[in-house]
């Protein structure tokens, strides 16, 4: 270190002894700017020695820092200036970080890039909603920081992070988070349109949602999404129950479509027959009979809001559009698809070939086995 470096370091022992929280004050301010004017030059030694000044004289302003509201300034403008210094002295970070005061420990915990997942799950587990707010703010969020976050069942917190498109959210934390919306139109619509939400959680949420909500949601939903809740609220909306994440028994409707293959009753004929009853168990296990392919991969298809992927076991088992359209309407209790989407439907089907829907359902056959 330089002379006038050099001379700080005797500068702070002397307020460390004296324990002046103005002297303190006065020096934390000069130690820091120093760091500062060389942040990204020093080495780990440097910064461990900074990290050791600074975090002695924090501690001597702290001691004033409950009545004294210069001390409390003082502490508040540290945090903001290391907080978004990639190599800060990490030990002064999580004295900061963990202040109970927000002012002193709000900086650092939305910005800094010293504090790890370990240190912010404590924190989100420990402290107050503003902390958790200034917490979920951060550009990038684990789900095992999210989840912390969430536990907490702060509304205010669940909102920022369903507006943090850099806040990845586990499925539990999700399911808290569609919870909370039922009474939260504003939460309703952040959440609704966020792309990693599961579709059965969308699903969900529009369930329980009002008119008005849907109508935002629709509005704001990115290009990619908005069919997907378009088709959700219509279905709500007429009344329509998909088969979801019911438990269904496969086992007989296998051993049924078993016999029927082993005794050459099993044909297209037989399935156009199943789907018209909507005899869902029994559709699902024809169909993946037919195509060559296993129920594990079928009923996900059959689960989806969208058809194109339910049209390649159809295509690969050569069934005609009759018993096609018939099987994508099997996914309704009751009613029939809008023209519109037939027609789609139609024509993505007459453009897919035999050989290319083999292809990829022996890959989808692959990746779920």
């Amino acid at each position: 270190m330089s002379t006038a470096q050099l001379s700080i370091i005797d500068e702070v022992e002397s307020a460390i002894r004296t324990g002046s929280a103005e002297k303190g004050m006065e020096t934390a301010r000069r130690v820091t700017d120093l760091f500062l004017s060389s942040a990204g030059s020093f080495n780990d030694e440097q910064i461990a020695l900074f990290d050791d000044v600074l975090e002695r004289l924090i501690g001597t302003i702290e001691l004033r820092a409950i009545a004294d509201v210069a001390a409390r300034v003082a502490l508040a403008e540290i945090s903001a200036q290391l907080a978004p210094i990639a190599q800060a002295p990490p030990s002064v970070i999580r004295r900061l970080a963990n202040n109970d005061e927000i002012r002193i420990a709000g900086p650092v915990l939305q910005e800094s890039a010293r504090l790890d997942d370990g240190e912010l799950t404590k924190i989100a587990a420990s402290k107050s909603e503003p902390h958790l707010l200034a917490v979920a703010g951060r550009w990038w969020l684990k789900e095992i920081v999210t989840d912390a976050l969430l536990a907490r069942r702060y509304p205010s917190v669940s909102k920022r992070l369903a507006a943090n498109p850099g806040a990845r959210v586990s499925g539990n934390g999700f399911a808290i988070i569609v919870g909370q919306a039922e009474s939260d139109p504003e939460l309703a619509v952040s959440v609704g349109v966020r792309v990693d939400l599961p579709s059965d959680l969308r699903r969900q949420l529009l369930r329980s949602a009002t008119d008005a909500v849907r109508t935002r949601l629709l509005s704001r939903a990115p290009t990619h999404l908005f069919e997907e809740i378009q088709n959700a609220i219509a279905a709500v909306t007429v009344g329509i129950e998909r088969e979801m994440s019911a438990v269904r028994d496969f086992e007989g409707a296998k051993r049924a479509i078993g016999n029927l293959k082993a005794t050459g009753q099993l044909n297209e004929a037989t399935l156009l027959n199943f789907a018209r009853q909507r005899r869902y168990e029994e559709t699902v296990a024809a169909l993946a009979a037919l195509s060559g392919s296993t129920v594990e991969v079928i009923r996900p298809l059959m689960q989806s809001l969208r058809e194109d992927g339910l049209l390649v076991p159809c295509k690969a088992a050569l069934l005609s559009w009759e018993t096609t359209v018939a099987v994508l309407e099997s996914r309704f209790a009751t009613g029939a698809m809008k023209p519109a989407d037939v027609a789609r439907a139609k024509g993505n089907f007459a453009r897919m070939t035999a050989e290319n829907a083999r292809r990829t359902l022996r890959f989808w056959q692959v990746r779920a086995s």
